[in-house]
């Protein structure tokens, strides 16, 4: 057993242990000019494999980073030597804080032991922990995938929830793209935000130094946005990856009716159709 969010330190004293994986989950929005992999190779935790979240996302979907098939899944966290069973701690040196979409992606396909590392590798680095260099080969693992249809929300359900009040709709984009002063990165969408939607900037959980914030801080963070800790919440933001950080900031707060809208603003924005907001929340 392990925590869903484990220290540096905690870490470190693991490494080695033959049922612990360790996932490099860093991803970065188009046009920043960082290349995930590349910075993998020149510096990563000891014993850590890469994973391309592209490679666990579905590529029938027109839409960016959706949820696989099972199959999918399974196959390439085999081919990272995943196995049943095992420990799995998962971290990211992103602006995006992109591990949390990896550790609920986990959570979601049956794997019962799944942590974030805290401060992700900004931390490990500025504590002066060991690092490698390159590429490791592994073996393959065996990881059986077992999807909870009930980890996302479709559009169609959501459309429904809109106007209702009975959810938090929580969105995790910057609260200019929220309130529809700054564009959206991806051409073709439309400004603004679900109506009734709350704005909780993603990087608003974290402290100075990347580390989670934690109780009280915590909790005034989703409150100081109107949000209502006792209904059931749907996150949402640009394209489902930030959605997860949001949702694993209410899991340490011991919230577990919250789904991620996996479609995001990249399917409602685009959606002529769909009702948008443009004025700030």
């Amino acid at each position: 057993m392990m925590d869903s969010l484990v220290t540096t330190e905690w870490l470190e004293r693991e490494l080695g242990a033959p049922d612990l994986r360790i996932i490099d989950a860093t991803t970065f929005l188009p046009g920043t000019g960082r290349d995930a992999r590349a910075e993998f190779e020149q510096a990563h935790i000891p014993g850590a494999v890469f994973l391309d979240i592209e490679e666990v996302s579905d590529p029938e979907s027109p839409l960016p980073h959706t949820m696989p098939s099972e199959a999918r899944f399974a196959s390439r966290m085999q081919s990272l030597g995943a196995r049943d069973g095992a420990r799995f701690v998962v971290y990211d040196n992103s602006p995006l804080h992109s591990a949390a979409r990896i550790w609920w992606m986990l959570r979601s396909f049956g794997a019962h032991y799944a942590a974030l590392l805290d401060g992700g590798f900004q931390k490990w680095i500025a504590e002066g922990r060991p690092v490698e260099h390159g590429l490791a080969p592994h073996r393959h693992g065996h990881f059986t995938a077992f999807l909870d249809e009930s980890a996302a929300i479709a559009k169609d359900e959501l459309l429904k929830l809109v106007g209702t009040g009975t959810h938090e709709i929580v969105d995790a984009r910057s609260a200019a793209r929220f309130a529809g002063s700054d564009p959206e990165p991806r051409p073709g969408l439309a400004s603004g935000h679900i109506p009734g939607a709350r704005s909780l900037p993603q990087g608003s959980l974290f402290n100075a130094d990347n580390s989670w914030k934690r109780g009280d801080a915590l909790r005034a963070a989703f409150e100081g946005t109107g949000v209502d800790l006792a209904k059931p919440m749907v996150t949402s933001c640009g394209s489902g990856v930030t959605a997860a950080v949001l949702l694993f900031g209410a899991h340490l707060l011991g919230k577990a009716d919250v789904r991620i809208y996996d479609g995001s603003w990249s399917e409602w924005g685009a959606d002529p159709t769909t009702p948008k907001e443009t004025s700030a929340a």
